[in-house]
């Protein structure tokens, strides 16, 4: 039995097309519409940077939240009034969301937590620095092409 494939995400302002199978997290949550402040219930999908949002499962995704510019996930039950709710913020925008057990909402808050910490650029560089080269031993080899000891003017170790 084949499963049936959601139709792709596509964004109304670059007309990029995201597809949405293959997800790293998918489940109901809901989340506070940003003009009337009421409730929806919708299917989020997130997968790598981008956390999509549904009317139903295999419906096109009318939403999307780019996780490379949100700042934080955190607890918001005070702040929405609602049990098991969530914020994810970017600079503009603080969305919203609650989930239906906690269980699911500290799910998420680490689904979502994580998929913000790869797009930072503090993750980029400290797996950057992991991917060097390693002897047998463990040892870091070195890769030295004498560029950093040159004897060139702008070298600061020279000046």
């Amino acid at each position: 039995m084949s499963r049936l494939h959601r139709p792709p995400f596509v964004d109304p302002t670059t007309n990029i097309c995201y597809d949405t199978d293959n997800s790293d997290c998918e489940g109901w949550l809901t989340k506070q519409s940003m003009w009337l402040k009421d409730w929806r219930r919708r299917y989020f999908i997130l997968k790598g940077s981008k956390l999509f949002f549904a009317k139903s499962e295999y419906e096109a995704p009318h939403g999307m939240i780019d996780l490379s510019t949100c700042t934080t996930v955190k607890s918001a039950d005070l702040k929405s009034h609602k049990r098991n709710s969530f914020e994810i913020s970017t600079a503009e925008t603080t969305y919203l969301i609650y989930a239906d057990t906690e269980k699911e909402k500290d799910d998420w808050i680490g689904s979502v937590g994580r998929a913000i910490v790869r797009c930072s650029s503090t993750y980029q560089r400290e797996n950057t620095a992991a991917s060097r080269n390693y002897d047998q031993q463990g040892q870091q080899e070195d890769d030295d092409d004498g560029s950093v000891y040159s004897n060139d003017s702008n070298n600061p170790y020279f000046n």
